[in-house]
């Protein structure tokens, strides 16, 4: 049955890469529905109650940089800010904030509705997409209804085929008391879609007022916060606006806080026992993960309490972070401690922590197995190569952690929204962003566990500092329409003034040394005095003039680097190439090439196994098919 006119784009899925998928295909002109199990839930921070951190902080700030809301929305419903690495280089610095969870989704609610008119929500659950010509045209849904577009995106985060697992109670839903989607997966795999499974899981939510704070270590916010979004690129009217008081150049950043903001509230350290030791290693056979009963692989950076006692058996003790959910909530997060033990396991291992012995369990701790479809079955624009016009982001592509859905999601909602209006799609470069290595990563080697972003996965990091993201971005936002016109011009003048600086700077004189020497021997440089009028600029100008100069020998080499890798990267592979004419091709690398279908030799010299002679094998071979058009 069809009810509703159809859309350009339609995007399912209203988690973190669903909202920015759905905003982002509505804003580049196409007109977007938005359909999720749940509108009361969009944006929901179904485990941890932060945003960013080391690289993924970077991805933020990307997302803002082109276009994207995750940014703006974590500063306005943060309840503390802390810039990792502090101590150290700017090079190894992530933002990270510590969010209201209920006002964070909150939020992001009344921004899709009140986006334009080419955004719509519905409330339904995608039981099938429907595809005609081995080209999808629209999805099926519960309701019963039929509901038809030129391109599709799937954000279906850990709802595919969603399991819980307490103990030996498995209960059907991607998050605990919320829904599973049981069909989509079959309709997926019936047109094409291979289909695997992966596991990852959430800690116990307790009640503040049984913490003993006075056994815990204080973690404090930072005093001179370092927010996501670029508001010195932004319009002073629209700043005023959203945070309902007047913009000032002299907070870090050149934001400032929202008049609600209430101070920052403090996180807390403490840490398990061997007591607590003891009960999980007597009890270990009553976990799912180690009773055979879960298949899926989980996260191997963000394991289970059980895994670190039976995987690093010399340790008596773990850290665990004590995170506050909300101004208004008195619910805590113990991050540190995922688990799917039985709840009578859970409740002993609470109080065999001193600070949480008389702590009251809110929820539980659970795992969640779900499917997801390997991401070898994409491109670099998140394109499907088995069906035309669908799009896939977030974990349905094996990655965890809000960011890199969000940072997949805006990707998937340009292109699916531009190319059903026709128009050519956006690919991010590994030299241009994270979510750049993120997508690479993803398409070129795949994962058979949940993928996590880190500073160590980008060769180019120096490039990617934070700070640079809206510079760094700026061709992209233009070219393809993800930011005004006001934030373009403001930001181009924002290069100008850096790069004036920098010209200026290395003339001037500081005790006669030059300010390369200078920054190499202070390790803050607002211990240097800069001339008057430098301190009149915002700290982001400040920040990324000191940041370029103190790493300019760092950075051209790494320019150098891309500009001769580049030169692979613009040799296309054609998608009728066989790999099979290639001679002398070693059997791994022909199995793997004709598996992951490259679409350049950039992207096939990054798949494991792939080989320097490989590669030059390839090209001779592309020659002789670009000059006689035969695939041999």
């Amino acid at each position: 049955m069809k009810i509703f006119d159809d859309f350009d784009t339609i995007v399912c899925g209203g988690g973190h890469a669903g909202c920015e998928a759905a905003l982002a295909a509505s804003r580049v002109g196409a007109r977007t529905l938005l359909m999720t199990g749940n509108i009361d839930t969009v944006a929901k921070m179904s485990c941890n109650p932060a945003i960013g951190g080391l690289a993924k902080g970077n991805i933020v700030r990307e997302i803002d940089a082109l276009g994207g809301e995750m940014a703006i929305n974590a500063d306005a419903t943060a309840i503390q800010f802390r810039l990792l690495n502090r101590s150290k280089g700017a090079a190894v610095q992530g933002p990270r904030a510590q969010c209201d969870k209920g006002m964070y989704s909150l939020r992001m609610k009344q921004i899709l509705i009140q986006e334009s008119n080419n955004l719509s929500i519905f409330q339904a659950i995608v039981t099938g997409i429907i595809v005609k010509n081995d080209r999808a045209v629209g999805v099926f849904t519960d309701s019963g209804i039929e509901i038809f577009a030129t391109t599709v995106v799937l954000t279906n985060g850990t709802f595919l085929h969603g399991l819980i697992y307490i103990g030996n109670n498995k209960i059907q839903g991607g998050r605990l008391g919320d829904f599973s989607a049981q069909n989509l997966s079959a309709s997926l795999f019936e047109h094409g879609i291979k289909i695997d499974r992966m596991k990852t899981g959430t800690s116990p939510r307790i009640l503040g007022t049984s913490i003993d704070f006075s056994m815990c270590e204080e973690q404090p916010g930072d005093t001179d916060p370092c927010l996501f979004a670029f508001y010195d690129t932004r319009n002073r009217e629209i700043f005023d606006d959203m945070f309902n008081t007047k913009f000032t150049g002299n907070i870090k950043n050149c934001a400032i806080l929202s008049s609600n903001f209430h101070g920052q509230k403090s996180c807390w350290i403490t840490h398990t026992t061997p007591a607590t030791k003891e009960i999980i290693l007597n009890n270990v056979s009553r976990s799912p993960l180690y009773s055979g009963e879960i298949k899926g692989i989980g996260p191997r950076y963000c394991p289970s309490i059980e895994d670190k006692y039976v995987k690093f058996p010399d340790h008596d003790e773990h850290r665990l972070f004590l995170e506050p959910e909300g101004y208004h909530s008195n619910e805590w997060y113990i991050n540190g401690l995922s688990s799917s033990m039985p709840l009578d396991v859970q409740l002993k291992i609470l109080e065999s922590i001193p600070a949480l012995k008389k702590a009251k369990m809110l929820r539980p701790a659970y795992a969640v197995e779900y499917d997801f479809a390997p991401p070898t079955q994409i491109n670099a624009n998140l394109h499907s190569k088995i069906i035309e016009n669908l799009f896939f982001a977030g974990q349905i592509n094996g990655t965890s952690g809000y960011e890199e859905a969000a940072g997949q999601g805006l990707v998937a909602g340009v292109n699916a929204g531009r190319k059903a209006l026709g128009k050519d799609m956006m690919v991010l470069g590994r030299h241009d962003a994270y979510i750049g290595v993120l997508i690479d990563d993803l398409v070129t080697k795949g994962t058979f566990e949940p993928y996590r972003m880190f500073t160590s996965r980008a060769e180019y990091r120096l490039l990617l500092n934070h700070g640079s993201a809206d510079i760094r971005l700026l061709s992209f936002a233009e070219k393809f329409g993800l930011i005004d016109k006001t934030r373009t011009q403001l930001t181009r003048e924002k290069v100008d003034k850096i790069n004036s600086w920098i010209i200026r700077l290395r003339f001037e004189k500081f005790e006669t040394k030059t300010i390369e020497n200078w920054l190499v021997q202070a390790r803050n440089w607002d211990t240097i005095v800069f001339p008057k009028d430098f301190y009149d600029e915002t700290h982001s100008v400040r920040d990324e003039v000191i940041y370029r100069i103190s790493y300019s020998g760092y950075l051209e080499r790494e320019r150098r680097t891309i500009k001769k890798s580049s030169e692979l990267e613009h040799v296309k592979i054609p998608p009728t190439f066989d790999y099979g004419c290639v001679k002398s091709l070693s059997n791994e690398s022909r199995q793997k090439l004709q598996l992951y279908q490259p679409q350049n030799l950039g992207q096939a010299s990054r798949i494991s196994g792939v080989t320097p002679v490989d590669i030059s094998l390839i090209l001779v071979t592309l020659e002789k098919f670009r000059h006689s058009g035969i695939p041999c």
